[in-house]
């Protein structure tokens, strides 16, 4: 079989193949974007927010299809969710609910979560709930260039 070759859980094929929530929000609550698109992988999450539940989330993910089963796994787990409880879904929680991924697909769980606390705390500052958060030069990996310079 194919997926166990690569490494590859039932469920990793089945978000990767079927994934949940693929879309775009106009005018989101709540916006996350993370990855580098020099590189690759690149997610967008955006979220609408109704009683501090996460009421409707989309990803956009322009990546390999660990990335897209990961974006869309996460946005599963976070669908319902307060924001407190969508704060606090881990990079190992994806992975867990993916059963698993290849070691060398790991980093795609990182951006999915990533990506989903981004988003939450857009909305937090737009709220004024946390401070607005000025990009830090040093949050980049060594030899990581950025399209704009």
């Amino acid at each position: 079989m194919i997926m166990a070759q690569v490494g590859y859980s039932k469920t990793v094929m089945e978000h990767f193949m079927n994934p949940r929530n693929v879309g775009v929000i106009e005018d989101p609550d709540g916006y996350g974007q993370v990855g580098n698109p020099v590189c690759g992988d690149l997610m967008e999450i955006f979220i609408k927010v109704k009683d501090n539940k996460i009421d409707d989330i989309k990803f956009r993910t322009f990546g390999c299809g660990s990335a897209i089963a990961v974006s869309s796994m996460v946005t599963e787990m976070a669908k319902g969710k307060t924001l407190d409880e969508a704060m606090k879904i881990t990079r190992g929680d994806v992975a867990k609910e993916l059963e698993g991924l290849p070691p060398q697909k790991m980093h795609c769980s990182n951006l999915g979560a990533d990506a989903l606390h981004s988003a939450i705390k857009d909305y937090w500052m737009k709220i004024g709930k946390i401070p607005k958060e000025e990009p830090k030069e040093e949050e980049r990996s060594e030899g990581e260039t950025c399209p704009s310079g």
